[in-house]
């Protein structure tokens, strides 16, 4: 089957439906459901650009298999230009939501494209684990399916020298092999748009101490997200039911957290990917460089974001009549060197990109990595900052939409005009900046930017311990030993 329209993605939701719970409601069908029907419609979009005329090049290349189009995001890149190529398409989806909907396909389609095009990785845990890697990603490629991800397990204390107890089974633990397959049972977190996907990937995880039976809890696996024994338990929705003037970001682009429970689920043999090697499991990612992939949709889905954010701050300047207020202008300064930053990465991860072992080209870590640290730790929350105060009491002073429909509409265009923009636009301005710096879906967008990569400091250590020092090293102590 060629790349979806939206409309089939939609329909496949409502015909496999994946068991799913919110507010205490078991829900019967998340395409109508209020707590996910616009996040479902803003993802139907992004499938609708693959056969939108004006995109449909950009969006789209030619199947290996059929010949077919598919979703670019599918590519196994053999070139820079395939990255470039990647790349743009990415740009086209990640302003559908101005980059608030962090795990559109694009990122897990990096993902498993990246382990196909180093499938022979797989080979040394079992051979039959290439080909199911290779299947899986034509399998989702040919049938243009929604990925969402797990990675973490739940924990009981995290202590850091507690040893998780196997037999409790809280985190996702391997009960036993049977010759269909494995059977799993316990919990994991957080699979981001998990209720509005066709399928969950589950990954191998490094986020406490394991005792001697770790291999119980190696693995790597796909299933789809309709699988019994599986179920979704979803945080409160962010999508209020208000109008898009009222929430405009958080009336669309609910992408949903979840909690992800296996009660005794089978994963067959041809799901499998990765079992019981604990080394194998820790290393996939750099092995297979599949983080590099994500990471060119990571870094290019922020400066995205960030650039949303310069039109956004600076269109409350314009209209507020402060673009020549000496803080406004630093303000929004600050913005424009966030937003290079970011673009320059990943222009240097394209730059650098090199040829693996496989022959799959790979985006340069180091930058991505750089762009990645800066906006968990400081960038993101800085913008919403900004925002924040830039905008100070214009973002309370706000009537909703429903205002000016009433008797004193004639008082809210008198008073709330200002010299460039009329009340309502001033209004629907202010709602939007509202919504990314101080709603309760602005507060999510700032916690999931901080930490939805893993532990920020632990990523810090992570890029002290794997980066390669020795050169910078080596120059301070020849300057040293330097004569005269």
């Amino acid at each position: 089957m060629p790349a979806r329209t939206g409309q089939q993605y939609i329909d496949g939701l409502s015909k496999n439906p994946a068991e799913v719970w919110i507010s205490g409601e078991k829900v019967e069908d998340v395409t109508t459901h209020p707590a996910f029907k616009n996040g479902v419609r803003s993802l139907a979009s992004l499938y609708d650009m693959q056969h939108n005329p004006a995109t449909k090049e950009a969006m789209t290349f030619a199947s290996p298999s059929s010949g077919d189009p598919v979703g670019l995001s599918f590519i196994i890149p053999k070139t820079i230009e395939d990255l470039v190529r990647r790349r743009e398409m990415m740009t086209h989806w990640a302003w559908e939501s101005c980059g608030m909907m962090a795990r559109t396909p694009d990122f897990l389609n990096n993902a498993v494209s990246g382990w196909a095009g180093s499938s022979d990785y797989f080979i040394d845990n079992r051979p039959e684990f290439k080909d199911n890697v290779l299947r899986y990603h034509e399998f989702i490629r040919e049938n243009d399916l929604t990925l969402t991800h797990t990675l973490v397990n739940l924990q009981r204390s995290r202590n850091s020298a507690v040893v998780d107890n196997i037999e409790k089974q809280v985190a996702l633990t391997v009960v036993k092999e049977t010759d269909a397959g494995i059977v799993v049972h316990g919990s994991r977190i957080l699979a981001t748009l998990g209720p509005i996907s066709d399928e969950i990937a589950v990954y191998p995880t490094r986020t406490h101490i394991l005792g001697k039976d770790a291999w119980r809890q190696a693995f790597s696996f796909a299933l789809p997200c309709n699988t019994p024994g599986m179920r979704f338990m979803c945080r409160e929705s962010l999508d209020l039911g208000r109008s898009s003037f009222d929430h405009p970001l958080g009336a669309r682009f609910e992408e949903m957290d979840a909690l992800v429970f296996f009660d005794n689920v089978l994963v067959p043999w041809e799901r499998v990917f990765l079992l019981g090697d604990v080394e194998m499991c820790n290393a996939y990612a750099a092995a297979t460089q599949s983080t590099a992939h994500t990471g060119q949709q990571v870094v290019n889905r922020t400066a995205v974001k960030t650039e949303f954010m310069l039109g956004l701050t600076s269109l409350m300047a314009e209209t507020l009549g402060s673009t020549e207020v000496p803080h406004v202008q630093e303000r929004i300064g600050e913005i424009v060197v966030y937003l290079e930053t970011l673009k320059a990465c990943v222009r240097a991860a394209e730059a650098d990109a090199k040829l693996n072992q496989w022959g799959v080209m790979c985006p340069a870590q180091g930058p991505l990595i750089a762009g990645r640290n800066l906006y968990s730790r400081m960038i993101y929350a800085r913008l919403a900052e900004i925002v924040q105060l830039l905008g100070s009491s214009n973002l309370m002073a706000l009537p909703t939409e429903a205002d000016f429909d009433t008797l004193v509409a004639p008082e809210l265009e008198r008073y709330l005009t200002t010299d460039t923009t009329g009340a309502k636009d001033r209004v629907r301005l202010f709602h939007l900046a509202w919504d990314v710096a101080c709603s309760a879906f602005g507060g999510r967008q700032v916690l999931y930017e901080r930490f939805f990569g893993g532990d920020p400091v632990r990523n810090a250590m992570l890029l002290y311990q794997s980066y390669d020092k020795t050169n910078a090293m080596d120059r301070v102590q020849r300057f040293l030993e330097r004569e005269g």
